[in-house]
């Protein structure tokens, strides 16, 4: 078989981990998979060593300006300080010759750097949830989708920050080279081959804000410990010793979410760890997590998740 070609781009300012964590995962196929399947080379701004985010130094291999992905590389652009350090170079670079890759890959605010480029136009692409909403703002050419943790579009995927580049990178060996051998990376490097693209970067606790009126957070803590309740307004309004209306309100102006919404997520994140964890069947999950139906439930998931329990229990289970 072949090598592939991985070509990092390195600059000041680069977060360490958006560069190691992907790397390790192509580099493990050698010592834990079995075989020889990436080439990976890194490069940099006049091939300088770069001083990354936290202060540590990388050694490129060579000069950003003498590299020209062709239709068989990985492009790796990992996130970190943005813009990137002020450099014009990686911007122009990227525009240049960015579109010869095979595949396009971002870390993190990697993202910004590929629309900055114009990469990305036409495109659904996510980033940090912290730089969505600058994303979206100064690129309205790109579709920016703020929840989920890697998101592919055709040949370009980009991803949230951090961990998720090895949830990314584990999913491009997968696509490589079968899932028993991502599978066997993950294993060995004490990670989860389980993280759909499309899961949120946060649990339905973390994407909301903790209230500060004790019994709207109590409420919210019910709500995790009881997804199979009733969990209605009405029942949860009466929790808080409040009225329906002024309960709804109060919770979407603490939590940034409705409560209908806030329900919906831990449901759904619930399911999904039954459906991972566990043998229970789909008609018994759907009961343990308050869906009246497993109808109910799959819809739920198709609306979140993108595909039904069933796909989602024979892919991650």
């Amino acid at each position: 078989m072949s090598l592939r070609n991985v070509l990092v781009v390195l600059y000041d300012g680069v977060q360490s981990l958006d560069v190691t964590g992907p790397v390790e995962v192509f580099a493990a196929l050698d010592h834990f998979g079995g075989r020889s399947g990436y080439r990976i080379r890194t490069v940099s701004p006049g091939g300088t060593p770069v001083r990354t985010h936290s202060g540590l130094t990388l050694v490129p291999d060579g000069d950003l300006e003498g590299a020209r992905p062709d239709p068989g590389t990985t492009l790796l652009v990992p996130g970190g300080r943005y813009p990137a350090a002020h450099e014009p170079r990686l911007t122009d670079w990227l525009r240049a010759h960015g579109g010869g890759a095979e595949r396009l890959v971002a870390v993190c605010t990697g993202a910004l750097l590929l629309a900055e480029a114009g990469l990305l136009d036409g495109r659904r692409a996510t980033t940090h949830w912290d730089a969505c909403a600058q994303m979206a703002r100064d690129h309205p050419a790109v579709s920016v989708e703020p929840d989920p943790i890697y998101v592919r579009d055709g040949r370009v995927a980009t991803s949230a920050g951090v961990t998720a580049g090895i949830d990314l990178a584990l999913a491009l060996v997968e696509e490589d080279h079968g899932r028993d051998v991502a599978l066997t990376i993950a294993r060995h490097l004490v990670v989860f081959l389980r993280r759909p693209g499309n899961q949120a970067q946060f649990s339905a606790q973390l994407a909301a804000q903790t209230a500060r009126r004790e019994p709207l957070r109590d409420v919210q803590q019910w709500i995790t410990e009881h997804p199979g309740g009733d969990l209605s307004v009405e029942a949860l309004a009466a929790r808080a010793r409040l009225s329906p209306r002024h309960f709804a309100r109060a919770f979407r102006a603490e939590t940034g979410v409705t409560p209908g919404r806030y329900v919906e997520r831990v449901r759904v994140e619930h399911a999904r760890r039954l459906l991972e964890d566990s043998a229970d069947g789909i008609t018994q999950i759907a009961r343990t997590c308050g869906y009246g139906t497993p109808e109910a439930m799959r819809r739920a998931f198709v609306k979140t998740l993108g595909q039904p329990p069933t796909e989602y229990r024979r892919r991650f289970g």
